[in-house]
């Protein structure tokens, strides 16, 4: 993917995006760029075409994860720079251990701060969990001393 088709920058603030652009119509920016890092919008499970993955929590989970890796790779970053995750989850007791299980499927050492909640709901009625991070853009990041 080209820079003309995976970003625009506006002010200090640079729009991410992938093809197609799945939350364009609700007027939410997919990831933007700002101040050396990268804030990923919550992704859910759910394929390119917007339908939702069958398969239960870890299906869902792991498209989700995939959907974030996809946000991250059109920002030219991956998982490893992933600082902060946030994960929504509806039904905590069963789903924890998925959870867990998820982190070490997309996640490494030195793992990310993570915040873990169980919402009611999400956007769409069938969605079982969103995934929202922040990812250190290296490319921007002071080293010490400059």
């Amino acid at each position: 993917m080209s820079s003309e088709e995976g970003s625009a920058t506006v002010g200090h603030v640079e729009k991410i995006a992938t093809t197609p652009d799945w939350y364009a119509p609700y007027r939410i920016s997919q990831a933007v760029r700002a101040g050396g890092f990268v804030y990923v919008s919550g992704q859910a499970g759910f394929e390119e075409d917007g339908t939702t993955v069958e398969g239960g929590f870890l299906e869902q989970g792991r498209q989700a994860f995939r959907n974030v890796g996809r946000v991250l790779e059109a920002a030219g970053l991956a998982f490893t720079d992933v600082v902060k995750v946030g994960i929504f989850v509806r039904d905590m007791a069963t789903n924890l251990p998925h959870v867990i299980t998820l982190r070490g499927e997309f996640l490494s050492e030195p793992y990310p701060a993570d915040t873990l909640v169980e919402v009611v709901s999400l956007a769409q009625p069938d969605w079982q969990i969103e995934v929202e991070v922040i990812a250190l853009d290296r490319s921007t990041a002071r080293t010490p001393g400059s």
